[in-house]
């Protein structure tokens, strides 16, 4: 599977939760002990700039890749065990205990490359900030937790979003209808509410997205990188799209345009940047992100991500804000998400829930509890990751919980010896993890676990090689953070990854598609074509919406791909040259929020810093569109 990319530099110290190294036992006083040093912000090195001509070495598509990552996870050491009484430990990977464990190998040091996610993010380099997260007061194992260390490296591919060459786009306009609320990571990923209505994996119903006439497309406006120091990359993921608004986090503030004319409708300010946002809206327009209380500084790069609010991304308000304490500790955040009228958020220190629209508390996290809420995914349905154990002995449950209370509906706990996992799809539920760390390549995915959420019964391990297949998840700290993936109804889509083309040093690749209730491929495979490489984006209905990454002469494209045929319809495909195909050429599929709409494209980044060059023009986000 592809690389993940670096997260932004300047974390802040964690606290709170039982994967830290440390003793996470109270400090007298209360707290949980000294927070460990700041580590030191790297500053990204610059890529080259995309080539104009063919290439004259075989490198993929014509423009930069993203280099591979170090391995900041290699050397965990085993952290102390939380305190409180710990529920007993599942056999891990290789015991012979019965029964026996059918998933392989024990849980061991990764000798492989294993970078940090953005953000979303699509994100060039992951989005968002690193740290802890929350949980609910839930049946089954105790809600809580206890503290939590993190470190990460940032290294080159965190420019690999971030080159733009060239001059500015032209201005056009086209009529948009109806595009749906939606939101997304590096590639939206995953799948929400009303894009699995209509119709199952085999039949072709229910979808929205027609093709134009004309799938030529136009650049309807940009947005300029936002300014920032010489040595500051911030952290500007997330982004929406209503019927009345595209939306965009910039550096301490979200911005809300017209979705043709790009035309400022308004601005949300902040005290801080944006270290996370949810990739779910409910469909009158509300979402959440997660931010810090003030700008860094010099003096102090982080103030920790410790305030949740929601906006109305139609009217351009800010309804609540909010933070999260555990016992007399104010919790920083890892991820926030959106399911019916509840907004989730997870961290080491345990999870809690508010009321989308009044910002009531539902749950909060308990400090005598002896497991934690790492995370939630939401949409359709809210699901936790819970997890329970010291760090080289921990159980995962995966919750189906109800939004209002946080009451278990269901239970499913992961075999022994997985310490990560990640939410791709809440309904149907479909999880990921690194089984083992036998992935080998940073993807985060080896393996995807289809689970029932009525009964909480295992219906299928789907094995994922990351030789083979190239999506990415962070269960480390985002739980919902999945990119280059889809889910609809009975059938997941996976793309593999990039082989040799037809023509000499093209690249390409397919999608395929399994069965949620065998976890056998389908035999369904959608070509992406010779030079270009195709990448899920969300489902429409039950057919599947993609973006095509093209070869250094040719132009993005959006397809939707019928559900029962695999039958490729176009509707949208961008220019083939110009400024308008050099900026396109640095919003990475692996790297970018990409979101498509009834013949409306919209790429942005997720992080901002200083231009390499004073000739170099850079954007926080493009749009493109058809004609009427």
């Amino acid at each position: 599977m592809t690389q993940p990319p670096p997260p932004p530099p300047n974390q802040p110290p964690q606290q709170g939760g039982s994967d830290t190294p440390q003793d996470p036992r109270p400090a007298p006083g209360g707290g949980f002990g000294p927070p460990p040093p700041q580590q030191p912000a790297p500053q990204p090195p610059q890529a080259p700039a995309p080539p104009s001509g063919p290439p004259q070495q075989p490198p993929g598509y014509g423009y930069p890749q993203a280099p591979q990552q170090p391995n900041p996870y290699a050397q965990q050491p085993p952290a102390a065990p939380g305190y409180g009484q710990q529920p007993p430990a599942a056999p891990a990977y290789g015991q012979q205990p019965p029964p026996p464990n059918p998933y392989g190998q024990p849980p061991g040091q990764n000798p492989n490359p294993y970078g940090q996610q953005y953000p979303y993010g699509q994100q060039p380099p992951g989005h968002g900030y690193n740290q802890p997260s929350l949980a609910h007061p839930a049946a089954g194992p105790g809600k809580g937790g206890g503290s939590r260390t993190s470190m990460y490296i940032v290294v080159a591919a965190v420019v690999a979003i971030a080159l733009i060459v060239g001059g500015g786009l032209w201005y056009s306009s086209s009529k948009d209808d109806s595009p749906q609320v939606s939101s997304a990571g590096p590639t939206g990923g995953g799948s929400t509410g009303d894009d699995n209505k209509g119709g199952t994996g085999g039949t072709a119903s229910g979808g929205t997205e027609k093709a134009p006439s004309d799938p030529a497309a136009k650049p309807l406006f940009t947005v300029p990188m936002p300014a920032v120091s010489d040595d500051d990359t911030v952290t500007v993921s997330g982004s929406w799209l209503t019927d009345k608004v595209y939306a965009k986090s910039g550096v301490a503030e979200i911005v809300g345009r017209d979705p043709d004319s790009g035309a400022q409708l308004w601005t949300v300010k902040l005290p801080g940047p944006v270290c996370e946002a949810s990739r779910q809206a409910s469909s009158s327009g509300l979402t959440a992100i997660l931010y810090e209380p003030a700008m860094p500084t010099k003096a102090k790069p982080s103030h920790g991500c410790t305030e949740v609010s929601a906006i109305d991304l139609n009217a351009g308000k800010k309804l609540w804000t909010k933070n999260v304490t555990n016992g007399d500790q104010v919790v920083n955040l890892d991820n926030v998400t959106v399911s019916a009228s509840t907004v989730a958020v997870g961290s080491t220190s345990g999870g809690a829930a508010f009321d989308l629209t009044t910002g009531k508390a539902l749950w909060a996290p308990k400090p005598a509890d002896t497991c934690y809420d790492a995370g939630y995914g939401g949409g359709a349905k809210l699901v936790a990751v819970r997890k329970c154990g010291p760090y080289d002995q921990r159980v995962l449950h995966i919750q189906t919980i109800d939004p209002k209370s946080g009451k278990v509906i269901s239970e499913w706990q992961m075999p022994g010896g997985i310490e990560y996992a990640s939410v791709v799809s809440t309904d149907p539920l479909v999880v990921a993890a690194d089984v083992g760390d036998s992935a080998g390549d940073g993807s985060g995915i080896s393996d995807f676990f289809s689970v029932d959420n009525a009964t909480g019964k295992l219906l299928a391990r789907i094995s994922a090689p990351g030789d083979d297949y190239a999506a990415r998840c962070d269960g480390i700290t985002r739980i919902e953070e999945c990119s280059g993936l889809a889910v609809g109804k009975d059938r997941l889509y996976v793309p593999t990854e990039e082989h040799d083309g037809k023509a000499k040093y093209s690249q390409t690749n397919e999608v395929v598609a399994f069965d949620l209730a065998t976890g056998k491929e389908t035999g369904q495979r959608a070509d992406a074509g010779d030079g270009y490489t195709i990448t899920p984006l969300r489902m429409d209905g039950a057919n599947l919406i993609a973006y095509k990454k093209p070869p250094y002469d040719k132009g993005g494209q959006i397809v939707s791909i019928d559900g029962g045929t695999f039958k490729q319809t176009k509707l949208l495909e961008n220019p083939a040259t110009g400024e308008s195909h050099d900026a396109e050429s640095t919003m990475l599929p692996d790297y970018a929020e990409i979101l498509y709409s009834q013949g409306h494209l919209y790429m942005s980044a997720v992080f901002a810093h200083k231009p390499s060059s004073a000739d170099q023009k850079e954007y926080l986000a493009i749009a493109f569109g058809t004609g009427a």
